[in-house]
């Protein structure tokens, strides 16, 4: 091989190294963008403060943020200004990504009110109408968690004989009135409502009714990490007045007799009446008498 042809050959195999390396090299880059593009994540919407369920979404309430691609949640929304009017039905804290099922849906889609989408999956709501009292003095919110307590007569008693009994427990409120948001009024102050819908379970929201039906309800406030089930036995004015036992009415045990049955004699034919018989013998008359036989 002449030195001319070596020196081809040699150049020859440089460059397909050098191509090699290139296309190496490019490659490395290539991922390099993509893991560095992955690491910064996607943008997407998220809330800029605490909203209630029923805000109409404005731009100064949300912003962008980026995740990583494996940590977007379904239904997640990446347009801020895509959002501008819609109406949240899920409570959203601080943060929280925006999505399609925590919007109400867009004009034209499912019309329905807000509570539709409050009502979990399995559940009813159910309102019952409430007095300042029995509604905590309208301290009581959406999110609250209450005791229903019944207050109605004893099944077989009569008179006043009353009692009051838990019949359902840690109960989430869903509403009170038509407000699905803490409602107050112009001076900050609780608003009494008449009405509070509860969320329950088909076979909770049938006692509930009937319950309703029975007696008087009062709500019972619980604490936010109280959860434990009460064990009440309910209450007569006997066990609230202490000591005082519950009068024994004795009723005397009737006997009835059965009336005297007359058994009327039956009728006595007539006697026959005594009989003569007159005798003639010749010119001789004479009569005897003859008792009649028995």
């Amino acid at each position: 091989m002449t030195r001319p042809g070596a020196v081809v050959i040699v150049s020859v195999v440089a460059l397909i190294f050098a191509g090699l390396a290139s296309w190496g090299v490019y490659s490395y880059l290539q991922k390099t963008t993509q893991q560095a593009k992955a690491a910064q994540g996607e943008s997407i919407v998220v809330a800029a403060a605490d909203l209630p369920v029923g805000t109409r979404l404005n731009a100064t309430q949300v912003k962008l943020v980026k995740l990583p691609k494996e940590s977007m949640p379904a239904g997640y929304i990446a347009d801020q200004n895509a959002i501008v009017g819609r109406v949240v039905v899920r409570p959203l804290a601080t943060g929280d990504a925006i999505t399609e099922q925590k919007l109400f849906p867009k004009e034209g889609q499912m019309p329905a009110g807000v509570m539709t989408y409050r009502v979990p999956e399995g559940h009813r709501a159910v309102t019952v109408a409430v007095n300042e009292v029995a509604g905590v003095a309208g301290f009581l919110t959406p999110q609250d968690r209450v005791d229903v307590v019944l207050t109605t007569q004893i099944p077989g008693s009569s008179g006043d004989d009353k009692i009051s009994k838990i019949v359902l427990q840690n109960v989430p409120v869903l509403a009170t009135g038509q407000i699905a948001s803490e409602p107050k009024d112009k001076e900050g102050k609780p608003v009494i409502v008449p009405t509070v819908t509860l969320d329950l379970t088909p076979d909770d929201a049938e006692k509930l009714v009937l319950a309703s039906s029975k007696g008087s309800l009062q709500l019972l406030l619980r604490n936010v990490i109280d959860t434990a089930p009460a064990q009440a036995k309910g209450a007569t004015i006997y066990k609230v007045l202490g000591g005082v036992e519950r009068p024994v009415v004795r009723v005397a045990k009737v006997t009835r007799k059965a009336p005297a049955v007359k058994v009327k004699a039956a009728a006595q034919p007539p006697r026959p009446a005594p009989y003569s018989v007159e005798i003639i013998k010749g010119t001789n008359r004479s009569s005897k008498d003859f008792a009649p036989e028995k």
